[in-house]
């Protein structure tokens, strides 16, 4: 019982730093995708792996009707203490091959594509939660020379268990795994989706000090596996001292990003 407390805590710590620290630095990228698509009162959002919702509350600032899809429970309550209507999963009631209960005129997938266990079947199931005509959305980190970050990352992989043989699909946590050209197109195509442009957006990831640039990383999730297999004082450690090229005067912590997305349109 005391290990399932302590990781309840550790969970629910994470949770508010990603609402707190790291969820802001994706904004550019939620506005970007909201301004090409004209999101406004008569949009309705999905928000698929929406987190606590940040990028909802953005598309409702416009006028759009929004809902979310989450299913981490920490994350999921901080979204409804936002008054966001957010879901464990948009699935859970309905019967196989049937219709969804609802639709939606643009779903995104703005954070958890490159760490789903089958990419291509989250976006089929955004592809039914898709009106005719409407969009959906995948987003992904861009090419790995022009992401600063992707040293820092690196850290999750040195220190994570070593991979199986025959890795499950979703086994390991790889940021750039759809990063290379056309792989985001790749899974638009498989969901029977019609390609309708795509777009890179700057994210830098800037924090006011070391300490919290460590947080707003950690509550990524990109570093749990490393953490319980090597102990996150290690994680931790390795981490700053990753971080330390980017410490800037003043003692900020800023490194460049570039985020990629595809707009898709519903048949």
């Amino acid at each position: 019982m005391r290990g399932t407390a302590t990781e309840l805590t550790r969970a629910q710590r994470r949770a508010r730093d990603w609402a707190e620290i790291q969820e802001r630095m994706l904004v550019p990228l939620y506005e970007a995708v909201y301004q090409r698509l004209e999101v406004g009162p008569a949009t309705s959002v999905l928000g698929l792996g929406c987190r606590s919702g940040l990028a909802l509350l953005l598309a409702a600032a416009r006028g759009a009707e929004v809902a979310g899809m989450e299913p981490a429970g920490e994350l999921r309550s901080l979204a409804h203490d936002r008054r966001l209507r957010v879901l464990a999963d948009v699935h859970r009631d309905a019967s196989p091959g049937a219709p969804p209960p609802t639709t939606h005129s643009l779903v995104t997938a703005f954070e958890n594509l490159y760490c789903a266990a089958d990419a291509q079947e989250l976006v089929r199931n955004a592809a039914r939660l898709t009106l005719r005509g409407g969009h959906v959305v995948l987003a992904t980190w861009g090419p790995p020379e022009r992401c600063q970050s992707a040293g820092v990352l690196d850290v999750a992989r040195r220190l994570a268990p070593p991979e199986p043989a025959k890795p499950a699909a979703g086994a390991r946590y790889d940021p750039f795994g759809l990063s290379a050209p056309g792989k985001l197109e790749s899974l638009v195509e498989g969901a029977g989706l019609r390609p309708d442009g795509s777009g890179r957006v700057s994210c830098p990831f800037a924090y006011p000090d070391l300490d919290s640039s460590v947080r707003g990383l950690l509550s990524t999730g990109v570093y749990d596996p490393a953490a319980e297999f090597s102990g996150e004082a290690l994680v931790v450690k390795e981490l700053t001292e990753a971080l330390h090229p980017y410490l800037r005067e003043g003692g900020g912590v800023r490194m460049a990003n570039v985020f990629r997305y595809v707009v898709a349109q519903a048949l």
